[in-house]
């Protein structure tokens, strides 16, 4: 008899196509808990995205050999409940590294030449806009990345080539011999990287040390020309903070793909602030990119469903112990 997967959430036809060659895909109805929790029984396999993947439903399980993540961070997933019960959880870190880049590069493009606020006024008849003399160019600026992994490496040598910029980086992880490599300065601290930078991208995984990273303190310390890009998680920025920064002028602006509650709430004071550039958590989701994490959640899934070590398990060492 065939082993059966659950897909929580839509992937891309490639994925579901690799997985029929060898499992029976199951489709489930929504991805809320209560209904997971029902369709996760008899379930060998699981590929999720976003939505939560909580202890209740992998305590639910009753045949649950893999739970497959279509992205990078876990942080949705119950990770010490999956590997209490010796479950690997699968993800694709390699997918997406250069379409976060890129659109963490659309972002700071927007903001120096103000894109979003002159397309708004051209289209108001406000061409006298553009007497403001306020764009700014990149050629020079300094960067400053926090988190230089995968996606932040990339986005680090892609500004450097593209742009000139000096790129500054706060990452604990981060060796002296890493960084030369990059050819990055690597910061002491993060409030060494908030006064230097010019613009400040958040690449750091959400976790009980990065929280609320960035509040008003942090926000306090940067300058007042600068600007904050979030592409990490919601939940690494205060958001009340961070209006109250962009209000006040703290600093020039700001740009988010996450926020703390997705979809986030009408009342969320961001949505209502003109001076920063939303999109809804979509930077991972380019055509080319979706192909590339659906394929290798299912690859990743099928690898362990044979028996065979995955390529890349995010709670590996957990399962040692």
């Amino acid at each position: 008899m065939r082993k059966k997967v659950l897909i929580v959430q839509p992937i891309h036809e490639s994925g579901i196509r690799l997985l029929k060659k060898e499992v029976e895909v199951i489709l489930a109805p929504d991805s809320s808990v209560e209904t997971v929790c029902k369709e996760i029984k008899g379930i060998h396999g699981v590929i999720v995205r976003t939505a939560p993947f909580t202890r209740e439903i992998i305590e639910s399980a009753d045949k649950l050999k893999v739970i497959g993540r279509h992205g990078v961070g876990v942080d949705n997933i119950d990770i010490k409940a999956a590997s209490k019960r010796g479950i690997p959880v699968v993800h694709t870190p390699n997918a997406n590294m250069v379409s976060v880049a890129e659109h963490t590069i659309g972002f700071i493009l927007a903001l120096a030449k103000r894109l979003v606020i002159s397309d708004k006024a051209t289209r108001e008849g406000n061409f006298a806009l553009r007497e403001e003399f306020a764009a700014s160019d990149l050629d020079g600026k300094t960067l400053g990345i926090v988190g230089a992994g995968r996606v932040g490496s990339t986005l680090a040598g892609k500004c450097k080539v593209a742009f000139n910029m000096k790129v500054l980086s706060y990452d604990p992880y981060l060796s002296p011999e890493k960084a030369k490599e990059m050819e990055v300065s690597l910061c002491d601290s993060l409030p060494e990287l908030l006064k230097e930078s010019d613009f400040v991208s958040i690449h750091v995984p959400l976790t009980k040390d990065t929280r609320d990273l960035i509040g008003e303190k942090e926000l306090k310390l940067m300058k007042p020309t600068a600007f904050l890009i979030n592409v990490g998680r919601g939940r690494i920025v205060d958001e009340k903070a961070l209006a109250k920064a962009l209000k006040e002028e703290w600093i020039a602006g700001a740009a988010s793909d996450v926020f703390s509650q997705e979809p986030p709430d009408p009342d969320n004071p961001l949505l209502k602030i003109e001076n920063i550039i939303l999109s809804p958590h979509m930077a991972a989701l380019t055509k080319e990119c979706v192909i590339r994490m659906a394929t290798g959640a299912a690859q990743g899934v099928l690898d362990v469903l044979r028996g065979n070590k995955a390529k890349y398990v995010a709670n590996l060492d957990l399962l040692k112990k």
